[in-house]
């Protein structure tokens, strides 16, 4: 199944946590690269290219460091299907977040969405009809019409 959702854009609000020197470079050092060409893997997780060049962009317009901040991307409940797609910038990753490496962009999911979207391709389409990011999740068994929302 696949979602169209637009992308948040400003800053998460409020301030995690900073992570300490050594859990930095824990982190750092348990990042997946991904570099190919078409969509990128990294545990589970994939951007196309598009989605990486739209985020690039966007992360620019709003002032956010690749170096410290990133993509957050979640599940919350609500929504028509029961479950509904998060996507916003944040200025750097929470404590428990998995954090992903794409060309440069990084992704943060924390545990409980990772649980969902373990396995989604994250793409970006730009059509005369529709733009925004496309979430294809092949844990979602129905999705409805506002193309936010799904239920596994």
């Amino acid at each position: 199944m696949s979602n169209m959702v637009t992308i948040e854009s400003k800053p998460a609000q409020g301030s995690p946590p900073r992570r300490t020197a050594p859990a930095q470079a824990e982190a750092k050092a348990a990042l997946p690269a991904a570099s190919a060409p078409g969509p990128t893997a990294s545990q589970g997780l994939q951007l196309t290219e598009r989605a990486i060049k739209r985020i690039r962009v966007a992360m620019a317009k709003e002032g956010v460091s690749p170096e410290e901040g990133g993509l957050r991307l979640g599940v919350m409940g609500g929504g028509c299907s029961g479950l509904s797609y998060s996507i916003k910038f944040d200025t750097q990753p929470r404590e428990r977040d998995r954090i992903y490496l794409f060309d440069g962009v990084r992704v943060f999911v924390d545990p409980k969405s990772f649980l969902y979207l373990h396995g989604m391709t994250l793409d970006y389409e730009e059509t005369l009809m529709r733009q925004g990011f496309n979430f294809i999740n092949p844990n979602s068994t129905h999705s409805c019409g506002c193309g936010s929302s799904f239920s596994s």
